[in-house]
């Protein structure tokens, strides 16, 4: 099958690939011509395991193509994915300024009858306007249809190769045939393919995360509760998590979520909800606990280093907003970093992937360092923030060597803290005694 994917930024790249992978002819295109010549050279924009040698291997097989003329690969393809992004508005709506130029654009290429999907997460009623503005263009017969993308940064590869489950709204017998017939090579295990109306896909993708941000934001609340009355969150998860009602994912207290979705998905659905004049309180309440907790890292440190970070030097560990990606997209660190800087704190960071993202977003603000223990020299106080795999492990001994002060505040409960009290540390957590 031929497939157009329009954008290659995470969601759209991933997608493309991943089709390709399947044996279809895909062509992902892009207005950003430097970030398509890199991606024809097998340079890859994000750090995402597993998308690289993806990448490589189906342009080497000719499978895969990345080109800037949007208009040929419409003209080239059945079904057209538009996968751009809808940054947030102003209200915390969702901005679908490009998506609609897509589908013009679309209209304008339309030379057979194609499939016109929504990958991009958009709220309800998006692909009416998708069809309007497609319509207003062409005559030619063709489709629409919503597929919300279900791709966690950092497992986006195996996500889409192996989903749990593909969400698609259609309204015809045509495209729910070709649809399926493009999907059903991704879940040969068993999983569904979950046909549904249109309105009701595009709502699904708002639904789903909007649960899981409650989940995190209600478990980090509960940490913050713990240590007010003397109980430890990871004993209350283990017992939580083991009731098979609830389930023992996305239970553990950390600085509070970010990256690209949760945070303007959150927003969006608020913003829909307020449309529709039916606010949906418990959600309003999610995005400003969210808020107010990711100054709770900083509020520890500035609590142990006697009342004030000023003249301080604290050395930053973790920088994306989770483990596996550069992605700092509303990262907890820049919450972090604005609130040490404004308190007169001097910072030392360090993160394995986001370094670069790091320097574009926080400029000459922080040193940059190249090793996590480099950070550490000359330090009143280390806080770790990310959960990159190499950070688990804390060597007591060269962190105490090289700190001007032993203090620690462990914003992913990462370390044991009868060891880190034994080892000589003065250690926060979250939700821990």
């Amino acid at each position: 099958m031929n497939v157009a994917v329009i954008g290659t930024g995470y969601v759209g790249l991933v997608t493309g690939v991943g089709f390709a992978e399947t044996g279809n002819v895909v062509v992902c295109a892009d207005v950003d011509a430097s970030k398509i010549e890199r991606l024809r050279h097998n340079k890859i924009p994000i750090y995402e395991p597993g998308l690289e040698p993806m990448v490589q291997r189906n342009q080497t097989e000719g499978r895969l193509s990345f080109t800037t003329d949007v208009g040929a690969a419409i003209e080239a393809s059945d079904i057209v994915f538009i996968a751009v992004g809808t940054p947030q508005d102003e209200d915390g709506s969702a901005d679908l300024r490009h998506v609609l130029e897509v589908a013009a654009l679309i209209g304008t290429r339309m030379n057979r009858p194609k499939i016109v999907v929504t990958k991009s997460t958009v709220p309800v009623g998006t692909a009416e306007k998708v069809r309007t503005a497609v319509a207003a263009q062409t005559q030619t017969k063709f489709w629409v249809a919503s597929n919300p993308e279900f791709l966690k940064e950092g497992a986006a590869v195996q996500d889409f190769m192996k989903p749990d489950r593909v969400v698609l709204g259609v309204d015809s017998p045509e495209s729910e045939a070709m649809l399926r017939e493009l999907y059903e090579p991704f879940v040969r295990s068993g999983n569904p393919i979950l046909f549904m109306d249109i309105p009701s896909a595009e709502f699904t993708k708002y639904a789903a995360n909007a649960m899981l941000a409650a989940r995190i934001t209600l478990m980090n609340q509960f940490a913050d509760l713990c240590e007010k009355v003397g109980a430890n969150v990871e004993h209350v998860r283990l017992g939580v998590g083991s009731d098979e009602r609830i389930g023992k994912a996305f239970l553990f207290p950390g600085p509070g979520y970010g990256g690209s979705c949760f945070p303007k998905d959150v927003k969006a659905l608020n913003a829909t909800a307020r449309d529709a004049r039916f606010p949906l309180e418990v959600l309003e309440a999610v995005d400003r606990a969210n808020d107010q907790h990711k100054h709770v890292p900083f509020q520890k440190v500035r609590q142990l280093l006697g009342g004030s970070a000023r003249g301080k030097t604290i050395a930053l560990w973790g920088l994306a907003f989770k483990a596996q990606t550069d992605d700092m997209r509303e990262s907890s660190a820049l919450t972090f970093v604005a609130d040490a800087l404004a308190d007169g704190a001097t910072l030392r960071v360090h993160d394995p992937q986001a370094m670069d993202e790091a320097r574009r977003r926080l400029g000459n603000t922080v040193t940059y360092v190249a090793h996590p223990y480099e950070a550490l020299e000359g330090a009143d106080a280390l806080v770790v923030l990310t959960e990159w795999q190499e950070f688990r492990v804390l060597d007591h001994a060269r962190a105490k060597q090289a700190m001007r002060r032993p203090v620690v505040v462990d914003a992913r409960n990462l370390y044991d803290p009868a060891r880190m009290r034994q080892a000589g540390f003065t250690y926060a957590s979250i939700g821990r005694p």
